[in-house]
């Protein structure tokens, strides 16, 4: 799968570099859930309980884009969903999902990605998000904008709540901890035209850069999962916010129009 013909005009020399990179890591691991994605026998197993699963793929796509970056990028960390880190002290590191939304993908569901960032002090600067089975490449460069497979994104400029579509998730550790989002989801629910759960915090953020969410809130997320889809919503125009110091990387992302309204139901 080339994604290098995505590739923008207007970047600077590194830019272009570094982005034709994460393009083209994306695309070997798209090419790699494809190959296992609804086939009988998909090896699985779980981590911290029974809705966190792991498959070969994500190990196998993970394997390929770490090769890549360690061959091209000697001197940058990493920090990746299922190796951990690797001199993520570094001024550069590349901070990596290798399959978000992994429980949909191992039901034979498409919404899931592969989701690439490229951080200069903890700043993400290049931002690739590819979900494979839709064939739906987001991707962003720092002060350059965001683009889905080609075309310049943005984000919704809807102000009235009731009209609003929005997306969330849950916590893997929902069953043991009771601030699971839970109550949040049952008073936004009365107030928006429609809420969607799509399993992915990384296509949440794309589709809320895009427009076709209107905001997006989740709690406990990990690094790897918003590192490249904050960045590709910034640039789209949405405003990405934190709204919990307690419980790991907790965000809202939303228009400009209408985050205040949003930011208010989940106080």
């Amino acid at each position: 799968m080339d994604l290098t013909k995505y590739l923008p005009e207007g970047l600077s020399d590194n830019e272009a570099q570094w982005l034709w990179a994460a393009l083209t890591m994306a695309g070997n691991a798209g090419r790699i859930h494809m190959k296992y994605f609804r086939q009988a026998g998909l090896e699985q197993s779980t981590k911290l309980n029974d809705s966190d699963v792991v498959t070969i793929a994500d190990k196998e796509s993970e394997e390929s884009i770490l090769s890549y970056i360690r061959n091209k990028f000697p001197y940058h960390g990493i920090i990746s969903e299922e190796s951990g880190s690797d001199h993520d002290e570094r001024e550069w590191r590349w901070v990596i999902d290798p399959l978000d939304g992994t429980t949909n993908f191992s039901m034979g569901l498409p919404p899931f990605c592969v989701s690439i960032a490229l951080e200069h002090d903890s700043d993400a600067v290049i931002g690739v998000v590819f979900a494979p089975y839709l064939q739906e490449c987001f991707y962003a460069v720092k002060g350059k904008g965001a683009w889905l497979n080609g075309k310049t994104i943005h984000c919704s400029d809807k102000s009235q709540l009731s009209k609003a579509v929005v997306a969330t998730g849950m916590p893997y550790d929902r069953n043991d901890n009771a601030d699971n989002n839970l109550a949040e989801i049952c008073r936004m629910s009365l107030l928006v035209r429609g809420i969607r759960r799509m399993g992915s915090a990384a296509i949440d953020l794309c589709y809320t850069g895009a427009g076709l969410f209107d905001a997006y809130w989740e709690l406990n997320l990990n690094r790897w999962d918003v590192a490249a889809g904050q960045l590709i919503a910034k640039e789209a125009g949405a405003l990405v916010e934190s709204i919990r110091s307690d419980r790991n990387h907790s965000i809202l992302a939303s228009g400009p129009t209408l985050i205040s309204s949003i930011r208010c139901i989940l106080r």
